[in-house]
């Protein structure tokens, strides 16, 4: 089906305004209300009448968004207890068959797009278990109660946007559209925005499904990070042994350097050689927890999802698809913080005019890189993982 809407007016009409934002804040006349309007905005906009009509019938508030978006703290946990939970024999076990059951189609995947089976499926596998469980929530309507809410409503009205162009498209039909609270779609659950950007049709019948099709779902998902920046033949993160001293403030991800500087500085491969490039020593749990070499492919883990611990998680669990061994324990015993003193960090940090993004109690790239600021400016070791020294120092 050709799509009816027309993109440039639609940018045009999304633009954040003043009135829009105040009736967010004020609520106006209820959602009701509001979706009346927005409907009418986007006819005007040039979505198709029936496309709008029958996308958007029945649509009501859901106050289960609202409580997911404001809920949201399984990445407060460190990696190893996320990966420990979440890179299981069982997923290991179900990941292998996968790749070794699809073995042609994932041929012709890594041809085409050069990511290979192991990061496909491991981004599978924590997706939505290979899609065993795609999310139940109206995608429609969970969008909707997004650009209505005050947090963050212009993103989510991009979204819904979006999503009725993939039923205006006849790619799925408003019924179909079920997924994760927040809009996304399918069992490598992709946004809206990146479904109409990235999504192929790779089984050849015309639609590109993301919830039903496993090759259009590892095609799209292969497409998206390629899209990324994948490097094709290149590795993504090589577990590594580290020396007792560093200079820690190294130990960066923005801080790439050749393999062969690290090697001269002590680092050695924790199972077997080193992979050559360019690499950034990453600590996802400070000095003493587990180690590893970053390279660019781990940079396009962040570009799929922002946070450090699903993005090493991720690249960690594609590791174990390829065949590493479980990751060690580390040299010593880590330090973690609960959410309420890492807010505190954050809080004291931004107070001492670095950013640390938002006081959350999430420790985010941000929040990393200003501990590791602070650290350096404090003369403690600058690893950039909080611990009792720093909170004893922001005191």
């Amino acid at each position: 089906m050709k799509s009816a809407l027309h993109l440039p007016l639609i940018a045009a009409l999304l633009l954040p305004s003043a009135a829009a934002a105040a009736t967010c804040s004020a609520k106006g006349d209820g959602f009701d209300g509001w979706l009346a309007g927005y409907k009418g905005d986007l006819t005007k906009a040039g979505v198709a009448q029936s496309v709008v009509d029958s996308a958007l019938a029945g649509v009501s508030f859901d106050p289960a968004v609202i409580k997911k978006d404001r809920g949201q703290g399984v990445f407060s946990q460190t990696f190893a207890q996320f990966a420990g939970r979440m890179v299981n024999s069982n997923r290991l076990q179900v990941g292998a068959q996968k790749i070794a059951k699809n073995a042609d189609l994932f041929a012709r995947i890594e041809q085409q797009y050069g990511v290979p089976a192991p990061v496909i499926v491991a981004v599978w596998g924590l997706e939505s278990d290979f899609g065993a469980n795609t999310g139940t929530f109206p995608t429609l309507q969970s969008l909707a109660t997004l650009a209505y809410d005050c947090r963050r409503p212009v993103m989510f009205q991009n979204e819904l946007v979006d999503a009725l162009q993939i039923v205006a498209r006849g790619d799925l039909t408003p019924e179909q559209m079920k997924g994760a609270w927040a809009g996304e779609l399918g069992q490598t659950q992709f946004l809206p925005s990146n479904y109409v950007k990235y999504a192929v049709d790779f089984d050849g019948d015309g639609r590109r499904d993301l919830i039903k099709s496993s090759a259009d779902v590892l095609a799209s998902t292969a497409n998206y990070l390629h899209s990324l920046g994948w490097a094709a033949g290149q590795p993504w993160l090589v577990e590594v042994n580290i020396p007792g001293e560093l200079p820690w403030d190294q130990a960066d991800l923005e801080i790439k350097k050749p393999v062969s500087e690290w090697q001269n500085m002590g680092i050695t491969g924790a199972n077997g050689s080193i992979p050559a490039g360019d690499a950034a020593l990453y600590l996802p749990m400070g000095r003493y927890g587990p180690a590893f070499l970053a390279y660019h492919n781990f940079d396009v883990y962040l570009g799929w999802n922002e946070s450090l611990v699903y993005s090493t998680t991720a690249a960690y669990f594609a590791t174990r698809l390829a065949g590493a061994p479980p990751v060690g324990k580390g040299n010593g015993v880590v330090e973690a913080l609960g959410a309420p003193d890492i807010a505190f960090i954050q809080k004291a940090l931004a107070g001492q005019g670095m950013d640390p993004g938002p006081i959350d109690g999430k420790l985010g790239l941000k929040t990393r890189l200003a501990v590791r600021a602070f650290q350096i400016k404090a003369g403690l070791p600058a690893d950039g993982w909080p611990d009792s020294a720093l909170l004893s120092a922001l005191r």
